[in-house]
């Protein structure tokens, strides 16, 4: 592995230039993956490492995919929702392809997975084995393009043709997250959404800290500020964000928690709903869901997200956007759904804008937005 200092002091126009462009950081998450790491033992930190117990269903999949693949993966989290059969699935920043042979099982044969990533050495690995692959799962179902997901206009893929897009640890490395948001939606079929994992700040990281091609490199300046994630998603369509999961991250290198200070970062897996109807606060109209349990993977409850743990054969209030959500993507047929939108009872009880994540320091997690109960999210349904 090259050292830290070997990085930071090179001569090149590398991200670690203060007058860095987005090409300078692109050169340098290059670099950092496709030379600097030879495998997911050389990180130094664990924000790239999936610390999330695998499913025991996910792990007989797991297990079929080449050790070559599994040794380059860099994900900080499990992107695989349920109701994947039959679906179309790209994803951004794949890497070696670790999530995509794992997706490519649960889509089964007549559901496809595109792999995007604009590194050669990653996307090497992962085109090696796709043979292996096919002959393991007993069909070939997968694609790997190489380009940037800065840029997916530039691909050949055709607008509104996916049900599902994911990224594991990867919109933290772009410079430009509003163009990836953009081109996400521009991709999604309606009712499709962008499920994916990622690394987020308590605070707006400094500019300095931004060019450091180590810490860019393990997930961590190139993190957002959890609510400037929130505000460009909503400019890119996304109404309303929806978190699945977090955990706080530890730096357990000294030297790169000296870098940082007192910034907290964290690990959070969203989904994003492409669904136009969807408004920008949780609005109460009187509707409620039943979830049937016929969700195989969750037959007692459905764990929506983070605040909606949706019991079986329970009538369960919802806001606006909760049930269009539900009612307008692959998940409509586990659900029976009461009301409509004819009438209108104010702001859904429980909706805020305290930081969500778990781990956060107790003065401001504990602190409510003027109104809202405690236990209030970042903006969505609670």
């Amino acid at each position: 592995m090259t050292s830290s200092t070997e990085i930071t002091t090179s001569t090149d126009t590398s991200c670690c230039s203060p007058g860095a462009t987005s090409t300078d950081l692109s050169r340098g998450v290059q670099e950092y993956y496709g030379a600097t790491l030879s495998s997911s033992a050389d990180l130094r930190t664990d924000a790239c490492c999936d610390a999330s117990s695998v499913p025991e269903a996910l792990r007989p999949l797991l297990a079929r995919i080449h050790p070559e693949v599994l040794s380059r993966y860099y994900g900080c989290g499990l992107v695989v929702p349920p109701l994947l059969e039959g679906l179309r699935v790209l994803d951004l920043g794949c890497g070696s392809g670790r999530d995509v042979y794992l997706l490519a099982q649960l889509v089964g044969a007549a559901g496809a997975v595109v792999g995007v990533d604009m590194t050669p050495e990653q996307l090497a690995v992962a085109r090696r084995h796709q043979q292996h692959h096919a002959d393991q799962f007993g069909f070939a179902n997968v694609e790997f393009l190489e380009g940037r997901i800065e840029q997916l206009a530039q691909l050949p893929l055709e607008p509104g043709s996916f049900d599902l897009v994911i990224s594991n640890c990867v919109v933290n490395l772009s410079a430009d997250k509003l163009a990836v948001l953009q081109g996400v939606r521009r991709l999604l079929r309606p009712g499709g959404e962008f499920f994916f994992a990622d690394v987020y700040a308590d605070r707006r990281v400094p500019e300095a800290l931004r060019h450091d091609p180590v810490l860019y490199g393990e997930c961590l300046s190139g993190a957002l500020y959890w609510n400037d994630f929130l505000r460009l998603a909503r400019r890119a369509g996304f109404a309303d964000p929806r978190l699945v999961s977090d955990r706080p991250l530890e730096i357990t290198d000294p030297e790169l928690a000296e870098r940082t200070g007192a910034i907290r970062f964290f690990s959070a897996t969203y989904r994003l709903f492409h669904i136009p109807e969807l408004e920008d606060a949780c609005e109460d109209h009187g509707q409620a869901v039943t979830y049937h349990g016929t969700i195989a993977e969750h037959p007692h409850a459905l764990p929506f997200d983070k605040h909606h743990w949706i019991e079986t054969g329970r009538v369960f209030p919802v806001c606006g956007n909760t049930f269009r959500m539900l009612a307008g993507s692959r998940l409509a047929p586990h659900f029976s759904f009461i009301g409509d939108f004819s009438r209108h009872y104010g702001l859904f009880e429980g909706c805020g804008t305290v930081i969500p994540f778990d781990g956060a320091p107790a003065a401001i997690a504990a602190a409510p937005a003027a109104g809202a109960a405690t236990s209030a999210t970042s903006g969505s349904c609670c």
